[in-house]
């Protein structure tokens, strides 16, 4: 992998930056739709590559370890050739599944013992194991093994847990060098900054990250809870501290508005379910604001979900008719929201991007941010 820093906003720390990997090019800042089981849900990979044409999307370590496994996965030449997709992938490490699984879970130094969610049956992941489940799964981009402390946390548990996180690296990276790699090409993997919402550790975490000078570093443990501003703290002090030449990574972030305000403080790389998860429940994000597509004042309104156009150029849905959708239970309301809602982040990252490279990020992301501050 290689990234290539191409420009910095004069007004704020927004970068835009170009990431090559085996399965092609990354333009950042970019967002990564979030495809848990080897699908984002609701979406045909036609439908993913030419209408909402991410660069990347994200798949989840827990989840494809225990279906459909490591097995079936590795005689499928790995997740590109079983979910059809030519483009990059990252997977996550599943040390998002030790904080989301608490309490089916017991953390020691060794590892995390956990009970599975669908038949009760109890699986351990070590760095290492996880290490080698990513290596059957193929993706171009592998994250460490981390334990994303809860919010809120008090001191003590937080940098306990950051201490345990920092070895548990040290275990990854050096399973990384010693596990061959499993397809003809090679992962990449990020270590990932934690510390909850405590200055000090953050930055004591971020000095550790970058000191072990990996081609790319995340940010993980924000979003969970936490008080935006204290989201904006937290990464703007990272930031200041991760190597300028490597992209970075916040994960599962987060609302449009959160996506503009952490572009503004230097992060290239996000995901997040919000947009799939929220389509789902008829929330639809636009340009012009927020919203919720089952309500009653959209029953007669025939313009489309977002006038500005830039989503479904070809197939303009009317608020009318996907509100219809909705009403009478058809799937196809679903799979609407969510392509729409895909498009929109992307269009949102693109048009970041291309403010960026122009020079006139910082007064078109306070504008974005108004607009889309209002609920329609």
């Amino acid at each position: 992998m290689e990234f290539n820093l191409l420009a910095t906003d004069t007004q704020t720390k927004a970068r835009a930056g170009k990431l090559s990997t085996a399965h092609g090019h990354i333009q950042t800042p970019i967002f990564m739709p979030v495809g848990t089981a080897a699908t984002v849900k609701g979406v045909h990979q036609r439908e993913l590559k030419n209408d909402i044409n991410p660069d990347i999307i994200l798949g989840n370590t827990y989840h494809l370890y225990l279906r459909p496994g490591t097995s079936i996965i590795e005689q499928a030449g790995g997740l590109h050739q079983f979910m059809g997709w030519d483009r990059p992938l990252l997977t996550d490490s599943g040390g998002y599944q030790v904080y989301s699984l608490s309490a089916n879970r017991k953390i020691k130094e060794e590892g995390v013992k956990f009970k599975s969610h669908i038949d009760g049956s109890y699986h351990v992941f070590t760095p290492e194991r996880a290490i080698e489940i990513q290596r059957s799964i193929g993706a171009d981009i592998i994250m460490a093994f981390d334990e994303c402390t809860p919010y809120p946390c008090d001191y003590n548990y937080a940098k306990n847990s950051m201490e345990r996180t920092h070895r548990w690296l040290t275990r990854c990276m050096l399973a990384d060098r010693e596990l061959p790699q499993r397809y003809d090409y090679t992962q990449t993997l990020f270590p990932i900054v934690q510390g909850s919402v405590y200055n000090d550790l953050r930055e004591a975490s971020a000095h550790f990250i970058a000191e072990q000078e990996a081609p790319g570093n995340a940010i993980g443990g924000l979003s969970v809870g936490e008080p935006a501003e204290e989201m904006y703290a937290m990464t703007d002090a990272v930031c200041a501290i991760l190597p300028q030449d490597k992209p970075r990574y916040l994960m599962g972030v987060g609302t449009p508005i959160n996506l503009l305000e952490n572009i503004a403080l230097g992060v290239d790389m996000f995901d997040c379910v919000l947009p799939t998860r929220n389509a789902r429940n008829g929330m639809l994000f636009t340009a012009e604001g927020t919203l919720n597509i089952k309500n009653k004042k959209w029953e007669n309104d025939f313009s489309p979900i977002d006038p500005s156009g830039y989503c479904f150029a070809d197939l303009e849905y009317t608020k009318a008719y996907v509100r219809h959708l909705f009403t009478v239970n058809e799937m196809l309301g679903k799979q609407i929201a969510t392509i729409h809602n895909l498009s929109f982040y992307l269009w949102l990252v693109r048009e970041a991007r291309k403010h960026i490279l122009e020079g006139s990020f910082g007064p078109w992301k306070e504008k974005m941010v108004r607009q889309m501050q209002v609920r329609l």
